[in-house]
């Protein structure tokens, strides 16, 4: 299970919980704009976008989690499960693209929400495993630029491409009743709120914090998407680049899991694996992992955006620890 949100300060920021039980060793990954990335029903496309994200990459080929363009739009992919559904390829005109296929397809092309749409209204995601030990992942996705935010779902009965109004996403159910479960909430606030309940009773608040009194803080998709929404849309920071990226990962850290609050059985637990944080308008891709709350970056424009072989950069994930007195 997996949150992502937008977030915009001075600059605009993109980035995520990825929440799972296990790891690939992904890492964070700059694909430069001559790369080849081969396509299985569309060709090899040899120039294009340059973009960075996390990524577990095999046979060459990067198997993104999330990414940003060096235009600024960016994508990441979340659990879909028990919804996704994907056809077969078939030649009348769409463009017949595998879901792995999906971020580099949009990311490659696209530089901004707009030429995402007509990017969109051409496609079919189509069901085809990367190779016989990864198949197909039910996913749906969040787009993201300055400009907004869609989602897009794949389902029985088509793809459905949605404005995200909140630039929230987690995982089940389908965005429109994510989106519904917002209306429960509404009378939720930041700020302390006078006694409705019996205006003659004296009913007095205890303590700080009592006008979120009902804001969820279980692990589950719901209520994860409700907790960040209203996190994200009542945060306020500093414009500067340090305010902006720590406010986001506290965003994050308000939906992250932890080890042993969600069990799956045989001593297994889902966490949260690790939390990025990319300044779509600077391409700065910042990340911290479970064991490792340091926060590291790779910077887009420090590399050859020219060149024609991906660059990876293991993520970190051992505790760092800094004594003050030694």
């Amino acid at each position: 299970m997996c949150t992502a949100l937008s977030f915009t300060s001075g600059d605009h920021y993109f980035g995520r919980n990825l929440d799972l039980e296990y790891s690939y060793e992904e890492c964070v990954t700059v694909v430069p704009r001559s790369f080849p990335l081969p396509f299985r029903r569309k060709g090899v496309l040899s120039r294009h976008l340059s973009f960075l994200g996390m990524a577990y990459v095999q046979e060459g080929y990067p198997l993104f989690y999330d990414a940003t363009n060096e235009a600024g739009l960016s994508m990441a992919g979340l659990n879909f499960t028990q919804n996704a559904f994907f056809e077969e390829p078939r030649e009348d005109g769409k463009d017949n693209i595998a879901p792995f296929e999906f971020i580099p397809w949009v990311l490659s092309q696209c530089r901004s929400l707009k030429e995402a749409k007509e990017c969109l209204s051409r496609l079919r995601l189509v069901r085809m495993a990367f190779n016989e030990k990864l198949p197909v992942a039910p996913l749906h996705w969040m787009i993201d630029s300055r400009e907004g935010s869609l989602v897009v779902e794949s389902v029985k009965d088509g793809l459905k491409v949605y404005e995200n109004p909140v630039g929230v996403l987690t995982n089940n159910p389908p965005f429109p009743m994510q989106l519904s479960r917002l209306n429960d909430y509404r009378g939720l606030s930041p700020e302390s709120r006078p006694n409705t309940f019996a205006p003659s009773l004296p009913l007095e608040e205890y303590s700080r914090g009592m006008g979120a009194i009902g804001l969820p803080g279980d692990l589950s998709s719901t209520s994860r998407f409700v907790r960040a929404s209203f996190v994200k849309m009542n945060a306020v920071c500093g414009k500067d680049e340090s305010s902006s990226v720590s406010q986001f990962f506290h965003l994050l850290a308000s939906v992250e899991q932890q080890r042993g609050c969600c069990k799956l059985g045989d001593g297994v637990y889902e966490i949260t694996v690790y939390s990025s944080c990319c300044n779509a308008d600077r391409g700065i891709y910042y990340y911290r992992t479970y064991d490792n709350p340091s926060i590291h970056a790779v910077d887009l424009k420090a590399m050859d955006l020219d060149g024609k072989t991906i660059s990876t950069f293991p993520i970190q994930r051992n505790t760092e620890i800094e004594f003050d007195n030694r």
